[in-house]
C-alpha cells in the first residue's frame, strides 16, 4: 500500500474516535440531480478496468515512475502494467504473501511473506527475486523510505518492526510496538514511520535521526 493510502486509513481511524455528530460530511450530489448533468462530470471518480490476478489478493503497491502495480497474493505478486492494465508476468515468492512495498528510486518492491517468515527482495527491471531476507515469525505489512532506503517490516505476533538496509538487505535493527501490529506507513520528509496496532487501538510514531 501507498502512504497516501495509508495516512487515509489513519485519517480515518482517528474521525471515527470522535463523538458522534463531531464530524459531518455533505454527500455529493448525483448526476440526476444536477441539471445538464447526463455525462458524468468532469474529474468523476470512476472504475476502468477490473484486472484479474492471483487467488486472494491483499497487499497492493504502486511505482509512479514505472507506472507499474505489484499486487501481493499467497505464493506470488502479480506485476500490473498501469497503462493497458494488463498483468505482465507473476513472480513466485514466499507462502502467504500479503504485504507489499515498493521503492521508486531503485525500482525494488518488497513482499511480506506471513507464512514463510521472510520478505522477498524483488528487481523491478527483470521482475526476479533476488533476494530472501529473514526477518522472523508473521510479517504481514512493509513499507520503505526511498530517501533512505530503509525498508520496515511489521511483524503482527511480536509487535515489532524490523528495520532493512535496502544496500545490504540486512536486517540492522528490531523496534518493539503496540499489541497485533498490523500496517505501517512512512513519511519519508520526516523520517517517520506510523504503526497501526490492533490489539490496543493504537498507532505507533517510530522517529528515526535526522539523515
Amino acid at each position: 500500500m501507498t502512504l497516501t493510502q495509508r495516512v487515509a486509513v489513519l485519517i480515518t481511524v482517528a474521525v471515527a474516535g470522535l463523538a458522534p455528530g463531531a464530524v459531518t460530511m455533505a454527500a455529493a450530489p448525483s448526476a440526476s440531480s444536477v441539471p445538464g448533468t447526463a455525462q458524468p462530470a468532469k474529474g468523476c471518480v470512476r472504475r476502468t478496468a477490473l484486472i484479474r490476478v492471483g487467488v486472494l489478493p491483499v497487499g497492493v503497491a504502486a511505482n509512479s515512475k514505472t507506472n507499474t502495480i505489484y499486487v501481493a497474493s499467497p505464493g506470488r505478486v502479480s506485476v500490473i502494467n498501469g497503462r493497458t492494465n494488463t498483468v505482465t508476468t507473476t513472480i513466485p515468492v514466499g507462502s502467504m504473501s500479503i504485504g507489499v512495498t515498493v521503492n521508486p528510486k531503485t525500482n525494488t518492491i518488497y513482499a511480506a511473506n506471513r507464512g514463510s517468515n521472510t520478505v522477498s527482495v524483488i528487481r523491478g527491471r527483470t521482475n526476479t527475486v533476488v533476494a530472501t531476507i529473514r526477518v522472523g515469525a508473521v510479517p504481514v505489512d512493509a513499507a520503505v523510505n526511498p530517501d533512505t532506503n530503509t525498508i520496515y517490516v511489521v511483524r503482527r505476533f511480536p509487535n515489532t518492526v524490523s528495520v532493512i538496509n535496502g544496500r545490504t538487505n540486512t536486517v540492522t535493527t528490531t523496534i518493539p510496538v503496540g499489541a497485533l501490529a498490523q500496517q505501517v506507513a512512512a513519511n519519508p520528509n520526516t523520517n517517520t514511520i506510523y504503526v497501526t496496532n490492533t490489539g490496543n487501538n493504537t498507532v505507533s510514531v517510530v522517529a528515526f535521526c535526522p539523515r
